[in-house]
């Protein structure tokens, strides 16, 4: 049982750096390469803990460059506009 679990979460974590992680993905997200060559280690022994420096780097650059980007964006203006909502109350 034990086994079977181990294999399970090795495959996710798999998936998830082949559709993120790798470079040759499509999908690959944004990470230096500190952080990549952490993850690579990681998956040596995945946890639950293997991807807690991709995360948090992510996490980090969407707080610090693409949120504000999306907040000043004719999109979302126009979406706070059409619902009537003010800027100033979200």
């Amino acid at each position: 049982m034990e086994k079977v679990l181990h294999y399970e979460s090795y495959n996710r974590a798999r998936i998830i750096y082949e559709d993120f992680i790798s470079i040759l993905s499509p999908k690959e997200v944004s990470l230096d390469s500190r952080v990549r060559e952490i993850v690579n280690t990681n998956m040596g022994r995945p946890s639950a803990s293997t991807f807690d420096d991709a995360q948090n780097q992510i996490y980090t650059l969407m707080q610090r460059d693409s949120y504000p980007r999306f907040l000043a964006s004719p999109i979302y203006k126009n979406a706070m506009a059409t619902f009537g909502i003010k800027e100033e109350a979200v």
